[in-house]
């Protein structure tokens, strides 16, 4: 048994049955047993790989999405530049090196972090120490300035809740104790929170997530770029519609594993709803841009062409690498149809980047 089991076991104790969106909490955010607080789990060596682990061009196209969108807010002096769960800081360093070739964008970027992990902002400090960044254990602490927010794999792991339709009505899924470790429950019968038709309509003993703590975070990034101007890309693995599903899972050593067992040790996930998100955002005042897949939006940032340039400098092993990453990060049966992306910026902006076409 985990030192998190027996913590989460003291918990049910008192308190009764855990919802899965407060387990997800535990077993992701604990802050001395906790799975981000006790790991580096990324890359080969790790439980998962993100796409900026896959390749620097994915995040040095995301840095000249953010030139695009920094001109188009007339060039601010002073940008701030937030990413939301930054992981190895991978990312913002690909970002920020490609967009440095703007001179006048590298002096106006200031670079945030929004990281709880203290096992990853070591992490962090060292992959961007040129930058100077500053860390923030939440939104709120931003200073009240213009931003670019960058959210890959972000959402995903912020917690969700669900609801089991059954005969006798809606009943929550939480997680009890059981003879040999734990166990899913159903609470009595009682009405969810407020959902999305498509939700509603889910069929007996079909499940629902409904996930407001990622609504929260979406309405206060919304707000912060409705107030202060800005945008804000959202990559992630998830749905373009709200529909049921239980999407939880857990991944160990690059493998699904059981979501109960060894809670701690392994990443619980979801998938994303990202009609959810877009309505949290319009609601806080933004306009969030339909959703296109990953693939579609990295070959319209010019992926294909960057991959070129990669490989003329390139040996064969390195060139067969690049096609590769340049294959997992845009093929439909690798991450090009799964992730999703969607942009946020304030009403009346036109279409950023990738996103021209969108309705």
């Amino acid at each position: 048994m985990t030192p998190l089991e027996e913590h989460l076991r003291r918990l049910i104790a008192v308190e009764g049955p855990l919802t899965i969106g407060r387990f997800m909490a535990e077993v992701l955010g604990h802050p001395r047993w906790g799975y981000y607080a006790t790991r580096d789990p990324l890359g080969r060596a790790g439980d998962f790989i993100t796409a900026p682990e896959v390749s620097q061009m994915f995040g040095e196209l995301l840095g000249l999405w953010s030139i695009e969108r920094w001109q188009a807010m007339a060039a601010p002096d002073r940008l701030l530049w937030v990413e939301l769960g930054p992981g190895r800081g991978s990312l913002t360093a690909d970002a920020l090196r490609a967009a440095g070739a703007v001179a006048a964008f590298g002096a106006a970027i200031e670079v945030h972090l929004v990281e709880t992990s203290p096992t990853l902002r070591a992490i962090q400090e060292r992959t961007l120490a040129d930058h100077a960044p500053i860390w923030h254990q939440r939104l709120a602490e931003l200073p009240a300035a213009p931003a670019i927010f960058i959210a890959n794999e972000f959402f995903d792991a912020l917690p969700v809740r669900q609801w089991q339709r059954t005969a006798e009505g809606w009943r929550e899924r939480q997680v009890g104790p059981g003879d040999d470790g734990l166990r899913l429950v159903l609470a009595p019968p009682a009405p969810p929170p407020e959902m999305p038709a498509a939700l509603a309509t889910a069929p007996i003993d079909g499940v629902v997530e409904i996930a407001p703590a990622r609504q929260a975070v979406m309405a206060e990034l919304a707000g912060h770029i409705v107030e202060h101007g800005g945008a804000g890309l959202i990559v992630d693995y998830g749905h373009a519609v709200s529909a049921p599903g239980d999407t939880l899972q857990a991944v160990k050593d690059h493998r699904y594993a059981p979501i109960l067992a060894d809670p701690g040790e392994a990443d619980l996930t979801a998938h994303v709803d990202f009609q959810a998100l877009g309505a949290a955002a319009r609601e806080a005042g933004a306009q969030a841009w339909p959703v296109i897949e990953q693939g579609a939006f990295l070959r319209r940032l010019g992926i294909e062409a960057r991959a070129g340039m990669l490989k003329a400098g390139a040996d064969a092993a390195q060139a067969a690498d690049i096609d590769r990453a340049l294959h997992r990060l845009t093929a439909a049966d690798q991450m090009g149809s799964l992730f999703k992306v969607m942009a946020v910026t304030v009403p009346g902006d036109g279409p950023p980047a990738g996103f021209e076409d969108a309705a």
